[in-house]
């Protein structure tokens, strides 16, 4: 058998179907019933729809948007459209319709392949969809055009479809979460995607035949590329906070789950019931978390649930980077987390091996070439930027986010994250929160993580949010509060400013004001809308 490149995305699904063909790949419980596919059988799932889809007049680059919930025929078409070189626009739907249409405007999709509901806003807000061409309907076709995809199934042979797909043709854009800005689309190439499956396998040491539990689609994509067993979870993926963690421990223990990705909310919830119902998962070799800084209560918590020699993961890393470093959770628990306590930072380890890893003075100008006296020294916070093979080069139709995300050193780009942290004596980064965040007095600058760090020690502080009201370098520092349960407001606001006062980094910080539930981002559930927080400060609320 003839493969394509060994860097194109679609050779590792037909390298697994070879080597692990009868081995499951798929398994979805659903109400009373569980769907299964092995390797094989989704290789020729996926070479069945690639065919069909070309025969529909899709071609190799073509941007084809993907909304369709996360399960069996996510996975097939995705695959399926990285065998013959389309590129596939997946877009998260807890956006929201203003964003997610401005996404879709932004990709200028030729193809679409829905659900029903999709397609019917595809016919309310034309505008947004007038570049796509070609219509697949996951599901019943109303009254729109295009064929559906068991349709597309019934064109399509099992055979690999003919074609050339290069390392470095592009193999989808994601969107980012837009948790600090508008979403942008950032183009993956097989080569990257390729990349960070070989880094995952190496980094997490994940052997073939693990049951996986991914709880974000992406990481199933990754699960499968990496010959786990995928346990597709019955759960609304845009709202982890929300799972049902009653459901989500049934499937640990009944499949034996080794690995799974998840947010810090997802695991909250999850690590609350366990302790609750005193409930071990020992069969967990590995956790990832990821999407927001992890606080060790919540690592302290695992202690007690897991096996003792399993490990949890908190890589560090964007939609334009992932990975670009990770820390086991005893390194924190040993080493870093009293020191993250006393406003030091959030540790996220080394940068893993391949990735270099800088910081550099902090501005909000595009940088057009690099310089090494942009390098500030050790200790000093600055802004983190970073290169390797699988950090992407640019966003897909946006010139000028590329050009003031970007620094050209030579024939590489560096990629700034538009985080602000510092490295260690022992070379590790130590996470103080997103530039745009940062609060600027007219005397100093005050960082997000650190300041909060020292409010999260109050026993009645569910989490804080340090936010600036006002213009830059003017800017009134506000410690806003979501309080754990009912409190007595001025006991604790003077406890507060008296913890505050005891700390050189939050002294300056005179103003407190409680928020009944802080603003978070769609796709993890944990990053604190700071924006949102910052506007509601600077109206004058009372202290609700």
């Amino acid at each position: 058998m003839t493969f394509p490149s060994p860097e194109n995305i679609a050779h590792t699904l037909e390298r697994l179907a070879e080597e692990r063909g009868e081995a499951e790949a798929l398994i979805v419980p659903r109400a009373g019933s569980v769907s299964r596919m092995t390797f094989r059988q989704l290789d020729r799932d996926a070479n069945r729809l690639a065919n069909g889809l070309r025969h529909t007049g899709m071609a190799q680059g073509d941007r084809v948007l993907v909304m369709v919930p996360f399960g069996i025929d996510f996975i097939a078409l995705t695959f399926a459209l990285f065998k013959f070189g389309a590129v596939p626009v997946l877009i998260d739907p807890g956006l929201g319709r203003r964003n997610v249409l401005n996404c879709i405007a932004s990709a200028q999709p030729r193809g679409m392949i829905a659900v029903p509901l999709a397609h019917a806003a595809r016919v309310v807000f034309s505008k947004a969809f007038r570049s796509v061409e070609l219509n697949v309907t996951v599901g019943r076709r109303w009254f729109w055009g295009g064929v559906t995809l068991n349709g597309i199934r019934n064109r399509g042979g099992t055979e690999t479809p003919s074609g050339t797909v290069a390392p470095d043709d592009p193999a989808a854009i994601l969107f980012t979460s837009g948790s600090t800005g508008p979403s942008k689309g950032v183009l993956y190439t097989h080569r990257m995607f390729f990349e960070q499956v070989e880094l995952l396998r190496r980094l997490f040491q994940i052997e073939a035949g693990e049951m996986d539990l991914p709880t974000f689609p992406l990481f199933a994509l990754f699960g499968v590329a990496l010959g786990m067993a995928c346990v597709i979870p019955d759960m609304d993926p845009t709202r982890p906070a929300q799972v049902n963690a009653e459901t989500l421990i049934q499937y640990i223990k009944k499949y034996a789950i080794t690995t799974s990705f998840g947010s810090p909310a997802l695991w909250n919830t999850v690590s609350r019931y366990c302790l609750q119902n005193d409930i071990q998962l020992p069969t967990l070799k590995r956790i990832m978390m990821a999407g927001a800084p992890v606080p060790g209560s919540l690592l302290e918590r695992f202690d007690r649930i897991l096996s003792p020699d399993a490990l949890i993961h908190t890589p560090y890393g964007a939609t334009e980077a992932l990975p670009v470093a990770s820390i086991s959770h005893r390194e924190i628990l040993n080493q870093t987390w009293e020191q993250t306590r006393q406003g030091k930072g959030t540790c996220v380890g080394q940068a893993v091996d391949g990735l270099t890893l800088k910081i550099i003075k902090i501005t909000d100008d595009a940088i057009d070439t690099w310089d090494d006296s942009l390098a500030v020294p050790k200790g000093t916070i600055g802004e983190v930027v970073v290169r390797s093979p699988w950090v992407t080069q640019e966003y897909f139709n946006l010139e000028e986010a590329t050009r003031r995300a970007k620094i050209r050193d030579g024939e590489t780009l560096w990629h700034r994250m538009g985080d602000v942290g510092y490295l260690d004596d022992n070379n590790r980064l130590w996470f103080c929160g997103r530039k745009s965040h940062r609060v600027q007095t007219a005397e100093e600058v005050l960082f997000t993580i650190p300041c909060e760090a020292i409010f999260n020690t109050h026993p009645k502080v569910k989490r804080s949010a340090l936010v600036g009201v006002g213009e830059p370098e003017k800017q009134i520092p506000v410690i806003v509060i979501e309080a754990d349960g009912a409190i007595d407001k001025k006991a604790v606001t003077e406890e507060l400013l008296q913890l505050g006062a005891s700390h050189s980094i939050t002294r300056p910080i005179r103003k407190v004001l409680y928020h009944p539930a802080f603003p978070v981002d769609i796709r993890h559930n944990a990053k604190i809308g700071r924006e949102q927080l910052a506007r509601w400060a600077g109206r004058g609320p009372e202290q609700i």
